[in-house]
């Protein structure tokens, strides 16, 4: 059966990261940028990772500059952006594409695996994806839900 758990990808600060090292574990995968107007989402982001990072859950930032050119800093900037303008901690990828012929291999993974409102392709930065121990999508929100909406979904995750 296939999962997350087979991919991997590269960190902002460089360095390949097998998403493996993240079994067992309930996961929300963000595509997210700096200039967008759901950047303000990262302080919510930040919220739930330390809320029940203890409890075996943790947020996983993937830049993307695919909409509206919402994320034009190179790698080093996005790293430093997030960590001085909102207290980033989770871990942050680096910048990929997630839709069209060029999506990196997890985010083609997530769309063939939950279904979005009126396409399956991911519309706007800030679209999330709820995973479970298993690896398997088990939620999709829009970026207009806000981070702590998803509070009850993680919870009914971590405790299954």
């Amino acid at each position: 059966m296939m999962s997350i758990y087979q991919f991997s990808a590269q960190r902002l600060q460089g360095g390949e990261q097998s998403l493996n090292d993240y079994a067992g574990q309930v996961l929300l995968i963000v595509n997210t940028a700096s200039a967008c107007g759901f950047t303000p989402q990262y302080p919510g982001l930040e919220d739930l990772y330390q809320k029940y990072h203890q409890q075996g859950f943790s947020v996983l930032g993937f830049p993307c500059n695919q909409f509206g050119g919402q994320e034009s800093k190179e790698n080093s900037d996005i790293a430093q952006f997030c960590q001085i303008n909102y207290g980033v901690s989770f871990p942050m990828f680096a910048k990929i594409d997630v839709k069209g012929s060029d999506a990196h291999p997890l985010f083609q993974y997530l769309t063939k695996h939950s279904k979005g409102f009126l396409t399956d392709g991911i519309k706007w930065n800030f679209t999330k994806f709820l995973i479970n121990k298993q690896g398997e999508v088990i939620g999709r929100y829009a970026p207009t839900t806000k981070p702590e909406d998803i509070c009850s979904d993680i919870e009914k995750a971590l405790n299954a």
